[in-house]
Formats: C-alpha cells, sequence, structure tokens
C-alpha cells in the first residue's frame, strides 16, 4: 500500500510539472499575441492599407509553412507575425508634428525598441 502511494505521489509531480510547463507555454503565447495586437492597432491608427497588412499576413504565414501543424509552429507564426508587423515602414514613418505631440508620449500602445 505504501508503495502504490508513492508511485501515485511520482504521477501527481509528473502531471504537476507538465501543468507548469504548458503554463509558462500559454503564458508566452499570450505576450505574443498582445504584442501583435498592439502593433496591429498602432498600424490602423496610422491607416495601413487591408492590401498592405494582408500581404504582411500571408508573407508570414507563407514563410512558416510547417506540413505538421503544432503548438510550437503556432509560437512561430506569432513571433514571426511580430516581427513583420514591427518592420512595417509606416510605424517608423510617423510625421514630425505626430512624433513631437505630449499625446504619442502617453499613448499605452507604443513599444519602445
Amino acid at each position: 500500500e505504501l508503495q502504490q502511494k508513492v508511485e501515485e505521489t511520482e504521477v501527481l509531480k509528473m502531471e504537476l510539472q507538465m501543468l507548469e510547463t504548458e503554463r509558462v507555454r500559454l503564458s508566452l503565447v499570450e505576450e505574443k499575441l498582445l504584442d501583435v495586437l498592439q502593433l496591429l492597432q498602432q498600424l490602423r491608427g496610422l491607416n495601413i492599407s487591408k492590401r498592405a497588412l494582408g500581404k504582411i499576413l500571408l508573407s508570414t504565414l507563407e514563410s512558416c509553412h510547417d506540413p505538421q501543424p503544432g503548438k510550437a509552429q503556432l509560437l512561430e507564426v506569432l513571433d514571426t507575425l511580430q516581427q513583420e508587423l514591427a518592420a512595417c515602414e509606416l510605424l517608423h514613418k510617423q510625421p514630425l508634428e505626430q512624433a513631437q505631440s505630449p499625446r504619442s508620449l502617453s499613448n499605452p500602445l507604443v513599444i519602445s525598441c
């Protein structure tokens, strides 16, 4: 009976470790999603065309094409999309008056590099 309790304890420890690993992975996915959404909101504020945004998205999906999708690919797609959006020229070509306004300094969506 004691041996059975030890085995059950070991199984529970392994399950707890797996849950913790999954929690960390989900936390990373959530952070990437937030970054992507913030960049999308910035670009929307700069009136990026739907066509340009579509090209960024299609480029991201093509560069991450994998015949066997999985959890790792999801994070790769999000990471690549975030990089593509952050590299968008519109984010770096803000008008002088907007860059100098005090309102742009307090914008919570601005991501400093």
